[in-house]
């Protein structure tokens, strides 16, 4: 059985609900990779000119993958200067 809910409960619930929706906006950068992937190749498809060997379009998509890995990193530094916790457990991802 469930304790009765008081009206500054359920705004309380109300209000942490409405705050799980809400994210910092340098969490956009997570954006940028499939923008410059899907929206580049148009505009990188082309063999010439070689950049480090490879043909620009192969080196397009290797540059995003690379700059995928350090924008997840600023992302992540970020979350926790800010704080933000992982939705991990406790006790989850240690050693065992």
């Amino acid at each position: 059985m469930t304790a009765p809910v008081h009206d500054g409960d359920e705004a309380d619930a109300r209000a942490h609900r409405l705050d799980a929706y809400h994210f910092p906006a340098y969490r956009w950068l997570a954006v940028l990779p499939t923008v410059g992937l899907l929206g580049g190749v148009p505009f990188a498809n082309r063999v010439h000119p070689y950049v480090l060997g490879l043909p620009f379009l192969l080196f397009w998509i290797v540059a995003w993958v690379v700059a995928t890995s350090a924008l997840v990193g600023v992302v992540y530094a970020l979350d926790r200067r800010r704080g933000i916790a992982a939705a991990e457990p406790d006790g989850a991802g240690g050693p065992a």
